[in-house]
């Protein structure tokens, strides 16, 4: 493969977070941070390719000491870790959302929302009756308005009887043609500006970095993940990973538990 080294035949190393490279106490394995080192150190890039957006990337970069660039909020921002700055940001239309929105209550009834704004600092606005999903810093809003008045990379649903397969299911069918919708995880779905995907962030900052999808091994757990899977060249889902990845991956590795990204990367370097 052109420009990989010898030792290692992919050139990019494209991970997701949590439920694959966090460990569920959103840690990072030594043995997966070495693994990782030694995979850079045979000429290939590391990049993280997140749902989180910046803020809530942020400190897990700096705890890794990662210097490069990250694909973060589902592939609307291209982040460069060691400037600290955005090098591309895809902001959510919020008329095309309040139509998907409005669309999707009439389906399936009330919804709890939350929503992500754009920006370095951008911070995560959370309504009454949504469960943020960990530890993670959260703004609390009472009057819609809120949730509209700055530039948003995403809105989060939640619905009070409905999974979250059934609820990414139903706003597919009502608002697809409105706005992107992913499920990232078990009450974490959400609406995107349309036809963005990890795939788009990670193509542009393959582009910067002079890699092409066929030089790139992806790791994942989550449906958001599978159009990262299919522009990569390689696709590794996780033992932990939901069945609608699990069926387009390429090979399936131990659980983010069992430092599965370690298992591959240290055969691959063998």
């Amino acid at each position: 493969m052109s420009g990989a080294s010898s030792s290692f035949p992919y050139r990019l190393v494209a991970t997701d977070l949590d439920g694959t490279l966090l460990r569920d106490d959103h840690s990072v394995s030594a043995r997966t941070r070495e693994a990782l080192t030694a995979a850079t150190a045979a000429g290939a890039a590391h990049i993280v390719v997140t749902g989180r957006a910046v803020p809530w990337t942020r400190p897990i970069l700096e705890d890794l000491g990662y210097q490069g660039l990250a694909v973060c909020g589902q592939g609307a921002q291209v982040y460069d870790a060691g400037a600290g700055r955005l090098l591309t940001s895809v902001t959510l239309d919020r008329q095309l959302a309040g139509v998907a929105l409005a669309k999707i209550e009439a389906e399936v009834g009330p919804l709890h929302l939350a929503a992500s704004r754009d920006g370095l600092d951008g911070e995560v606005l959370v309504g009454p009756g949504y469960d943020v999903i960990g530890k993670l810093p959260a703004t609390p809003f009472t009057d819609a308005s809120d949730l509209w008045a700055a530039p948003l990379n995403k809105l989060y649903i939640q619905h009070p009887e409905l999974t979250s397969d059934e609820l990414a299911a139903a706003a597919m069918r009502t608002a697809g043609g409105f706005v992107t919708v992913v499920m990232a995880g078990e009450g974490i779905v959400e609406l995107l500006p349309l036809g963005l995907s990890k795939a788009t962030g990670l193509s542009l900052a393959a582009r910067r970095l002079g890699v092409k999808a066929a030089e790139t091994i992806a790791f994942g757990d989550m449906p958001n993940d599978i159009p990262m899977f299919a522009w990569s060249g390689h696709g590794v889902a996780m033992a932990n990973a939901h069945g609608d990845l699990r069926v387009v991956a390429d090979e399936v590795t131990a659980s983010n538990e069992d430092d599965g990204i370690a298992v591959v990367l240290e055969r691959l370097l063998s």
